[in-house]
C-alpha cells in the first residue's frame, strides 16, 4: 500500500524475502483473509501508532506452510501445515509470499480446514472466541444475540456460541435467514425491518459487530435482560453508553482481538470436531486484492473473502 486513500492505492511490489529472527517462523503463504480493518488501515480511517506510516504491507490472516524457523523454535519444523494472525495490532504483513510470524502468533493447522479456510479463521475467528468465550463467558442456556451474523465475525459467533450451548439469536437481512438457520441460528431476525429492541429481549449476551454511533449500541443494550452483557468489536463505547449500561445494570465492555495460539488451538479443535464451518464467499489472486477490497466494501458478503498466493 503506497499511501492511504481507496483501494487504487493497492499494487503489488518486489521486496526481499524477510528473514525470521529467534522465536519466529518463516512462512510461505498460501491464503489471507481479508477483513474489514484491512480497509479502514487502506482508508486512513483506523490507524494506529504501532502501524506506522506507508508505504506498508497490509493483512493480519495467513496460512501456508512454514519455510523456515529461527533460534529457540521447537514446535514448528519446514513443511508444517499453519495459521494464525500476526503481530495484531501492530502490521502483520499478511499480504505477500512470504510471511515471518511469531511463533506463539501461530498454531498448527487443522485437517478438517483447507488453506482457503485457514486463511479466512484467525482474525475473524480468535474474535468471536475472545468476545464470547473469554470476554462473555457463554455457557449452556444462554441466550446470545450476534449482530451481523452472517458476516466474517458473525458466522463464526453463531456457531462458537452454539458450540457452548447457547441458544443463538442472529441479524442479518431477510435473503441470509436460511445461511443463518444453516449455521445453527434459531431465531433470525431481519435488521432492516425495525429496531432491534422491539424484536429481540431478554438476552444474556450480545455481540455487536456493527453498530459505530450511540443509537445503534444503545438499541443493542435494550435487548439485554439485567445482568446481561454487551461486546462491543466495531465501534467505541462513549460515557453515554456506558452510563446506560450502569443504569440499567448491566455491563458494556469494547475489546480488540490480540494473538492467541491458545485461542487458534481451541478453534482448530472445534473444526476437527465438525463443531466450526469456515464460509469462504469468494477467493481473490493477491495480484485482486483492490478487487477483493472493493467486493467488502460493498457489505454483501457472507463468511469471508480470502487472497490466495
Amino acid at each position: 500500500m503506497r499511501g492511504h486513500g481507496g483501494p487504487g492505492v493497492l499494487e503489488l511490489r518486489e521486496i526481499d524475502r524477510p528473514k525470521p529472527q529467534p522465536d519466529e517462523v518463516l512462512i510461505r503463504a498460501v491464503a489471507a483473509g481479508v477483513n474489514p480493518v484491512d480497509t479502514q488501515v487502506r482508508a486512513g480511517s483506523w490507524v494506529l501508532e504501532e502501524m506506522g506510516e506507508p508505504p506498508m504491507i497490509l493483512g493480519w490472516d495467513i496460512a501456508g506452510t512454514v519455510e523456515e524457523v529461527g533460534g529457540g523454535v521447537s514446535e514448528f519444523a519446514p513443511g508444517d501445515r499453519v495459521f494464525g494472525m500476526p503481530q495484531f495490532p501492530a502490521l502483520g504483513r499478511c499480504n505477500a509470499e512470504y510471511v515471518v510470524a511469531p511463533s506463539r502468533h501461530i498454531a498448527r493447522t487443522p485437517d478438517a480446514l483447507s488453506d482457503e479456510q485457514a486463511g479466512a479463521l484467525p482474525l475473524s475467528g480468535l474474535t468471536a472466541w475472545q468476545a464470547l468465550v473469554d470476554t462473555a463467558g457463554v455457557g449452556k442456556g444462554d441466550r446470545v444475540l450476534i449482530q451481523a451474523a452472517a458476516g466474517g465475525v458473525g458466522h463464526l459467533a453463531v456457531q462458537i456460541a452454539k458450540s457452548r450451548g447457547a441458544r443463538v439469536i442472529g441479524t442479518a437481512r431477510a435473503d441470509k435467514h436460511d445461511f443463518l438457520r444453516a449455521l445453527g441460528v434459531d431465531e433470525p431476525v431481519d435488521y432492516s425491518s425495525g429496531p432491534i429492541e422491539e424484536a429481540v429481549s431478554d438476552v444474556d449476551v450480545v455481540v455487536d459487530t456493527v453498530s459505530e454511533d450511540d443509537s445503534g449500541l444503545i438499541g443493542s443494550l435494550a435487548t439485554l435482560k439485567r445482568g446481561g452483557v454487551l461486546v462491543v468489536i466495531a465501534g467505541d463505547l462513549t460515557d453515554g453508553v456506558m452510563q446506560a449500561a450502569a443504569q440499567q445494570d448491566k455491563r458494556a465492555t469494547e475489546m480488540l482481538v490480540s494473538p492467541d495460539r491458545v485461542g487458534l488451538e481451541s478453534l482448530a479443535a472445534l473444526t476437527d470436531e465438525g463443531g466450526l464451518r469456515v464460509t469462504v464467499e469468494e477467493s481473490f489472486p493477491l495480484e485482486q486484492v483492490a478487487d477483493a477490497h472493493q467486493r467488502l466494501e460493498s457489505g454483501r458478503v457472507s463468511g469471508k473473502l480470502v487472497l490466495t498466493v
